[in-house]
């Protein structure tokens, strides 16, 4: 909590939620047309832009240790692998996130996170070891699958970089009403990465996500996050 300046608004006073780790993430970066993202966006949410363009990002990692504030984290339920694939909007001038899809490796942490969070928690077929990676959603047929090798850390990391990486908030729709989360945590160390093989097929609405069009992919060991309650936004 000590670490605040690279905020870009305050923090919440009221004490946080939820404790989790993000771990071993990797970052895929997609520029699509504003027409068709806007159709997969409410309209409620502004789309926001990086020097007039918009993006869609794909994040696997590993989710660990998530907990609310005052009870332990449950292994078989609170360590997971997920995958959600993110947009970049704005509301009341705070930038954020907006999930477009969330995969996760078990079926009753997708179910948990689902009825706790309201986000669009689904079970897919995940493996992960080191170097390697994969999901694959049967219902949808999205697939993903990457064995890469870690680089050297990012010193100066452009303003894309940060701009795509330093949210520090969320929104989701639940039951026709939109809330936002508040989160918070260090600033992003990132860090370069190479591939071996990667295979990306993802299509939500008219946008087709595959490894050709890939911006800018990096690695992150990891970071500790808090999140506050939901709040409605009106």
């Amino acid at each position: 909590m000590r670490f605040v300046t690279h905020r870009p608004w305050e923090m919440p006073k009221e004490k946080w939620v939820y404790y989790q780790e993000w771990n071993r993430l990797l970052f895929f970066h997609f520029e699509v047309p504003f027409e068709v993202l806007r159709a997969l966006v409410p309209e409620t949410l502004e789309i926001d832009v990086f020097e007039e363009k918009c993006y869609i990002s794909i994040v696997p990692f590993t989710m660990e240790k998530i907990r609310p504030r005052s009870l332990p984290a449950v292994s078989f339920i609170s360590d997971f692998e997920e995958l959600n694939v993110r947009t970049y909007v704005k509301k009341e001038g705070k930038a954020g996130v907006y999930f477009l899809n969330i995969e996760a490796g078990k079926s009753l942490s997708a179910y948990v996170s689902r009825k706790l969070s309201g986000l669009p928690y689904e079970k897919a077929i995940m493996q992960r070891r080191e170097g390697y990676y994969s999901s694959h959603n049967s219902v949808k047929d999205f697939s993903f699958e990457a064995k890469y090798k870690i680089g050297a850390i990012v010193q100066e990391k452009t303003p894309l970089q940060i701009w795509l990486t330093e949210r520090y908030c969320l929104y989701v729709f639940d039951k026709k009403k939109l809330y936002r989360y508040q989160i918070h945590h260090k600033e992003w160390k990132i860090k370069e990465i190479t591939f071996d093989k990667l295979s990306i097929d993802y299509t939500i609405g008219d946008v087709r996500l595959t490894e050709d069009q890939v911006l800018c992919p990096n690695y992150s060991d990891g970071i500790v996050v808090v999140s506050w309650g939901r709040e409605q936004v009106k």
